[in-house]
């Protein structure tokens, strides 16, 4: 990487090289396909490398610009790289200008052949990205490949180096309980919140804790694989989705004879995947997964409404049996620009197991604010703390509360 000027000036010029190659004539998933298998494959592995550093450039040099993304390709990046630095995404024109085509031979040549068919049939995706610089720990970047008006766009994320500190997260000791196996030995824990809200982050910090303080065994299932944990005290296994195993619902139900202590799901995505996790945990196993869901009560009803009507009172008993936690999470702007965690907690307590069985979610909300000495907490009173510890100001604390009316309630009240 010390001749990037190099590196880029060569790649250059055989982009340009290679795209003259691409037939005009040819759109959408032909001219895909032209440039996978007929284009790529003609040239050498060392011009291959050459094409991937390229791109590793602009990966090595959006972490010294502490970006959490980049983004390239299709017709909404108008030929720029973008980044995404403090929750902002803007282009970046020092990184200069790509023409689609460019784009889509750089995209495709991170990709091994069978990804790549995979991309032309299913038109997205998931994939991990690591890079090695000078022999040390991989710098690993969790991907999605996807199609935009016929062009490949690319999002890559920067997979933090360290874990953040459990410590850091400043949980309540009836949480910890919980979400340690040493005290806890089963049930389902959520962390949910939307796309970049730290959930990653929040469950990589929750392994960590048990890997330093327990002697098991922790699977992790996910699409893809981000941070890669040593073995400390537990052994911990890593099964990329689409990689070493062939789904969440599969890698679920196969890590029952792998005599797991833990089993963490990457996502609960789709109906087969929540009905897998809400059977392994009701199996005695202590499960970790995640929801693109902004509140606890939004998490229950979504769990309970991914399945048909008729099946609708079974999964509702089910959940409230096994349910032990729900973490739901924003990243919210800081009065230093920086970004910082309001946090949503809900531990299960017999009134809230009552009110999921009888189906009676919408009185969560009020068990949760009234639960601060078991260590719940709504989004509301954790955005009204950090507003009154002058970390947010009042207009982002209104801004990203779920309950517009109850924040209100709350600051008139400090």
């Amino acid at each position: 990487m010390n001749n990037a000027a190099t590196i880029i000036r060569e790649s250059r010029t055989l982009l340009k090289k290679l795209t003259d190659q691409v037939p005009k004539s040819l759109y959408s998933l032909e001219r895909q396909m032209f440039i996978g298998n007929a284009l790529l494959r003609q040239i050498s592995d060392d011009q291959r490398l050459l094409l991937r550093r390229l791109v590793e450039i602009f990966l090595l040099k959006m972490r010294e610009m502490n970006a959490s993304d980049i983004d390239m390709g299709g017709w909404g990046a108008r030929k720029h790289i973008w980044l995404r630095i403090q929750g902002k995404k803007k282009p970046v024109p020092n990184f200069g200008t790509y023409d689609p085509n460019e784009i889509d031979i750089l995209v495709q040549n991170l990709l091994m052949d069978n990804q790549r068919q995979y991309l032309f049939e299913h038109r997205n995706i998931d994939f991990s990205y690591s890079i090695r610089v000078n022999g040390g720990h991989p710098i690993r970047y969790r991907a999605d490949a996807y199609f935009d008006l016929d062009s490949l766009s690319l999002n890559m994320r920067a997979i933090q180096m360290k874990i953040r500190p459990y410590q850091s997260y400043g949980f309540h000791q009836n949480v910890t309980r919980m979400l340690s196996l040493e005290h806890t030995k089963e049930g389902l824990i959520l962390i949910t919140g939307i796309t970049g809200s730290g959930k990653s982050t929040t469950l990589d910090a929750i392994v960590d804790l048990n890997n330093r303080t327990v002697d098991a065994h922790i699977i992790i299932i996910s699409s893809p694989i981000q941070f890669i944990h040593e073995s400390q005290r537990c052994i911990i296994r890593h099964r990329e989705v689409g990689r070493d195993t062939l789904s969440f619902k599969q890698g679920t139900i196969e890590a029952l004879r792998q005599d797991p202590d833990i089993i963490v799901i990457g996502e609960m995505r789709d109906p087969d995947t929540i009905m897998a996790a809400l059977e392994v945990a009701d199996s005695g196993h202590k499960v970790f997964s995640t929801l693109h869901t902004s509140s606890a009560v939004e998490s229950i009803d979504r769990i309970i409404g991914e399945v048909p009507p008729i099946e609708q009172e079974r999964v509702r008993n089910r959940l409230a049996d096994v349910l032990r936690c729900v973490i739901s999470q924003k990243l919210v702007p800081a009065r230093d620009g920086k970004l910082i965690l309001a946090k949503e907690i809900m531990i299960m307590t017999p009134s809230i197991l009552a009110a999921i069985k009888n189906n009676n979610t919408s009185e969560i909300y009020q068990m949760i604010s009234e639960g601060s000495k078991l260590g719940m907490i709504t989004i509301e009173q954790d955005l009204r703390r950090l507003y009154l510890e002058r970390k947010i100001t009042l207009e982002t604390a209104i801004s990203f509360a779920n309950n517009k009316r109850r924040i209100q309630q709350l600051l008139q009240a400090a």
